[in-house]
């Protein structure tokens, strides 16, 4: 029996890039996968695609009604829909620091809270969110992003005290730059698109993006029932980044 039998994930952004890495690991694992996206045109037939925006509480509930009303249960939460800001701390309004904060940080909030119920009712459940290498790196032209990625690191240590004892781990996974569609977005925009693909390359020591595949399978490992004693820990897939320090070739 696949590992993931029988349980049901939900993956929020999980219509592109590393969500849709994971919800198709996940569900390559054996799970029944569920996709909360605001375009989940393009999801995978194998999955059930929800419409829904992780910055509104009614979207949210009744998303999370329409899991539970088709699939039956909800075992494992994915918190991985985001989005990114560029910019010193100098350079975004009040309303775009509320925007990014509502869905990077609050809509895991958000999600949770409307899945606890059924998260207390599984017996291997699990809550994984998208941190990143920018909640313990400083980048430049990133503080409002990596402020709300080292948020979602702070919320997941508390959120893994509240609820260990209910039975339900929580974790994240903290990726290095991603060859994802918002990376590849961004390189579009750059004055010389190669020269700025070679610059992120060599910020990460082993030279290059990090596949959104990496992450799903961090995202698999820590959503494992096999990983019943991991929680409260942030898993980096970074090419070293965080911890590594190379002399220069």
């Amino acid at each position: 029996m696949r590992e993931f039998e029988n349980l049901v994930a939900v993956v929020t952004g999980g219509a592109s890039g590393i969500g849709a890495a994971v919800a198709r690991a996940l569900h390559d694992a054996g799970a029944t996968v569920a996709v909360l996206d605001l375009a989940p045109e393009n999801t995978d037939p194998a999955y059930l695609a929800v419409r829904t925006d992780v910055a509104d509480d009614a979207s949210v509930r009744a998303a999370i009604d329409t899991v539970t009303d088709r699939l039956g249960r909800i075992d494992i939460v994915v918190n991985n829909a985001g989005v990114g800001a560029q910019g010193t701390v100098a350079d975004n309004p009040d309303d775009e620091w509320a925007r990014v904060l509502s869905i990077n940080v609050t809509g895991i909030a958000r999600v949770t809270r409307a899945a606890l119920p059924w998260l207390r009712r599984s017996p291997s459940a699990a809550i994984v969110n998208t941190s990143s290498i920018g909640a313990t790196a400083g980048l430049p032209q990133r503080a409002l992003y990596c402020a709300s990625k080292g948020a979602v690191l702070a919320l997941t240590r508390a959120m893994a005290a509240d609820h260990l004892r209910e039975g339900i781990r929580v974790n994240c996974v903290s990726p290095g730059t991603a060859d994802t569609p918002w990376v590849a977005r961004l390189l579009a925009s750059a004055e010389d698109p190669e020269a700025e693909r070679a610059a992120l390359n060599a910020r990460q020591p082993h030279g290059r993006l990090v596949d959104p595949d990496e992450v799903a399978g961090a995202v698999v490992y820590l959503a494992s029932p096999r990983s019943g004693s991991t929680t409260g820990i942030s898993l980096a897939v970074d090419g070293g980044m965080q911890e590594l320090r190379l002399r220069p070739v």
